[in-house]
């Protein structure tokens, strides 16, 4: 039989049910509509509760943004099972990449970078944390692909993976534009292929 929580594990839990409210909310509703009640009700404690976490709504996502972060560190560094062997893997690991793009923690932070285009202190907190989320997302590309980077232009290639995968991630932000994004992918698979020089078994 279990005893009591202890007042810092729910502390420490409502604060985190709040940042998911926040990611959550701002994946759905954008950063207009994304209010500190709104967070609040979402995740189940009163407004007052909220602000002895965060008083305002900028402490809020100034705390939001390392969560992502976080978040989507530990996503690139969760364990997956091994890609295929043969043609067909580097068509599923640029499929692996390209999730990373289109799931709700990526529409979440779109709606933080759009912010940030007009907001100097958001933009000098979210920089240097895009900046390494981008250089593991290289390091996790090239490990999967089995890239020598070594090999000319092959750095680049593995880049232009990257910077496709995110941009077919926001073409999926208005519809859903999975069929056009696995043909896309399937395309640039065969490109890459001659770049890496991978051996089709």
């Amino acid at each position: 039989m279990t005893g009591p929580v202890p007042q810092q594990e729910r502390s420490r839990l409502t604060r985190r049910r709040l940042l998911d409210a926040a990611v959550a909310s701002l994946s759905e509703v954008g950063w207009a509509g994304t209010t500190v009640s709104v967070v609040a009700a979402r995740a189940g404690v009163s407004r007052g509760a909220s602000q002895h976490h965060f008083a305002t709504r900028e402490a809020l996502f100034a705390a939001t943004v390392d969560h992502i972060a976080e978040l989507r560190l530990a996503e690139l560094a969760s364990p997956v099972t091994a890609p295929p062997a043969g043609s067909g893997r580097t068509e599923a690991v640029l499929g692996r990449m390209a999730a990373v793009y289109t799931g709700p923690l990526f529409r979440a932070a779109l709606q933080i970078w759009a912010a940030a285009a007009s907001d100097p202190v958001l933009r000098n907190q979210i920089v240097p944390l895009e900046a390494e989320l981008g250089r593991l997302m290289h390091q996790h590309a090239v490990r999967l692909l089995g890239a020598d980077e070594q090999q000319p232009g092959v750095r680049e290639a593995v880049q232009a993976s990257l910077d496709l995968a995110r941009g077919l991630g926001l073409a999926d932000i208005l519809t859903d534009d999975s069929r056009r994004r696995a043909a896309v992918l399937r395309q640039w698979a065969r490109t890459l292929d001659g770049v890496l020089a991978v051996r089709r078994d």
